[in-house]
């Protein structure tokens, strides 16, 4: 597959309660309610009063901007530069209203080595990336409408800075290369420390190339043996249709969970990188599921319903293990999947299958364990696993019209778990499932299942662990992410 250049953050560009809409709210924009401020509240009106404001401010301070449309000079973007608030007392910037203040021009708010800092409530139009560099940390971005220039191979949000947190913003409305949030570090291996992406809404990417327009990108090939220890929760993903990955892990130790992914092209891919917990999620709708390479990875409590392409893939290696100072060709590669736990997922109606690997690849993947899964399909093969090496498989159930496939006899019993659709359109179990009690993987690899209901000490097969109380956790709506979430 042929690799692309693509644009820097310092690139010049070219001469939600209810779902955010494409262009900024106006007169009938929800007002911003933040916490009450520690520090002193200033009001501005012009670009030049917001840059004497936040040249002044000092922990707690909380700068409030009229709403309205500012094109800021390509000369003189808003610079916040050694600026530091406090973990309590975080310096903030915010718009009047939720999406009342559009921000035009080549750059609009530009960091550096600043810390607790708060942008809140913008509407980005700009046409270079806004980043986040690693001099900075614990930068927060909430609440904000992204919807930058549609230019080729530029990348909206790239943070470097640790700790940096986004939430409740949305993202949408691209049809060219780039991704619209990616994270990466200092140098060209090193990756941001801590990052948290949650309640956001991405949506709405239409690029058709091959890859490249990916809505989340942690690291890149280079940076894949370096952990990040990055937490990506209860995101909504809709017509994520830029790329096959709509979360693509190019980096170590991450936790992915909670997100929804519905009527999308891409799907969850631990791509580069080891040790990421892929928990709780939903993949409704789309095309891809979840695939896999690289070593140490916890796969459970996923439910993948409706793909019209593979569900998971148990990926090949055109290398055994990424190591320290391999080649950049051999980083690219793919790096075989070992010693990778794959538990209580539910893989239903997907028409590409429930569960395969791939054989165009030298190394298979090994050591790998397929436990207490349920699998239901109605054509095809449910398993169609290539060459594997000491796979486990135990306790999984298969039902449907669908082939066993090639799973070995004894990894599986056949019967039917008299699923019920609820009224959020998931499939659980109803109350004479042969799932109830059907788990025997030791230790247990989950406390609770994917709608946030305890497992208890006899476990169910399957994402879902039977209960009569209203579920904890659905699948994610608008109303729940963007810039009016709760």
């Amino acid at each position: 597959m042929q690799r692309r250049t693509f644009l820097t953050g310092t690139a010049v560009g070219a001469a939600a309660a209810v779902l955010p809409l494409a262009v900024p709210a106006h007169a009938n924009a929800a007002r911003c309610k933040p916490a009450r401020p520690l520090g002193p509240t200033v009001d501005v009106g012009s670009l030049d009063d917001l840059q004497d404001a936040i040249d002044a401010a000092g922990p707690g301070t909380r700068i409030v901007v009229a709403n309205g449309t500012y094109t800021v000079p390509a000369a003189k973007p808003l610079t916040v530069t050694g600026k530091n608030g406090s973990r309590t007392a975080p310096i903030t910037v915010v718009a009047a209203s939720r999406g009342g203040v559009v921000l035009r021009g080549e750059r609009s708010f530009v960091f550096d080595a600043s810390s607790n800092v708060t942008v809140s409530g913008f509407s980005f139009r700009q046409s270079t990336t806004l980043e986040i560099p690693p001099t900075c940390t614990y930068i927060r971005l909430t609440r904000n409408d992204f919807q930058l220039a549609d230019i080729e191979g530029l990348h909206w949000v790239m943070v470097r800075g640790d700790e940096a947190v986004i939430d409740r913003n949305h993202f949408h409305g691209k049809t060219t290369l780039g991704i619209f949030l990616g994270v990466e570090g200092a140098g060209s291996e090193a990756m941001a420390q801590g990052v948290h992406i949650h309640r956001n809404h991405f949506s709405d990417h239409t690029f058709s190339g091959a890859n490249g327009g990916e809505p989340i990108r942690l690291g890149v090939s280079p940076r894949a043996l370096s952990s990040a220890h990055a937490l990506v929760e209860y995101n909504l993903f809709e017509r994520a249709d830029g790329d096959p990955e709509a979360i693509s892990v190019k980096s170590s130790d991450n936790v992915i969970r909670y997100n929804t992914i519905r009527d999308s092209l891409g799907g969850i891919v631990l791509r580069h990188g080891n040790r990421t917990r892929v928990d709780s999620n939903y993949l409704i709708g789309g095309e891809e599921g979840v695939r896999i390479y690289g070593n140490d990875h916890v796969v459970v409590n996923n439910y993948l319903a409706g793909l019209s392409g593979r569900a998971m893939v148990i990926g090949s290696g055109t290398e055994r293990d990424h190591v320290p100072g391999e080649s950049a060709e051999a980083r690219r590669g793919n790096d075989a999947p070992d010693r990778v736990l794959i538990a209580h997922n539910t893989l239903l109606d997907n028409a590409g299958g429930a569960l395969s690997g791939e054989s165009h690849r030298p190394h298979e993947p090994r050591d790998v364990t397929v436990a207490d899964n349920l699998l239901v399909g109605q054509t095809g093969s449910l398993v169609e696993m290539a060459t594997t090496v000491r796979f486990t498989w135990q306790s999984n159930i298969l039902f449907g019209a669908a082939a066993d496939g090639n799973i070995p006899a004894g990894g599986f019993l056949r019967a039917d778990p008299r699923l019920v659709r609820g009224s959020d359109g998931v499939y659980r179990l109803s109350s004479t499932s042969r799932a109830i009690g059907a788990a025997t993987l030791s230790p247990a690899p989950v406390t609770h299942d994917i709608d946030g209901d305890a497992r208890g000490g006899v476990r169910d097969v399957g994402a879902d662990e039977y209960a009569t109380a209203t579920p904890v956790r659905r699948p994610l709506t608008p109303a729940d992410v963007g810039p009016n979430a709760p």
